[in-house]
């Protein structure tokens, strides 16, 4: 597997816990270097380990945004 590098850059907050400590969060992350994205996965407590997630770049985002202001039973 090929190594890579990640820096979280701003944390926005958690939007849950498990039972064994990992969070849910969302935080902007740079990957290998590259510019900062959305991205919403599971931590590890002190961020030593990650679990798949998903990422969103800045106009993938505002669109998030837009649809979940929609929905009304939210």
């Amino acid at each position: 597997m090929p190594e890579f590098t990640y820096e979280i850059t701003e944390e926005f907050g958690v939007l849950s816990e498990n039972a064994r400590g990992w969070t849910k969060e969302l935080n902007k992350v740079s990957w290998n270097g590259g510019k900062p994205k959305f991205d919403i996965r599971d931590w590890a407590p002190e961020h030593e380990r990650m679990g798949k997630g998903v990422t969103l770049n800045e106009e993938e985002a505002a669109e998030l945004k837009e649809l979940l202001n929609g929905i009304k039973d939210l």
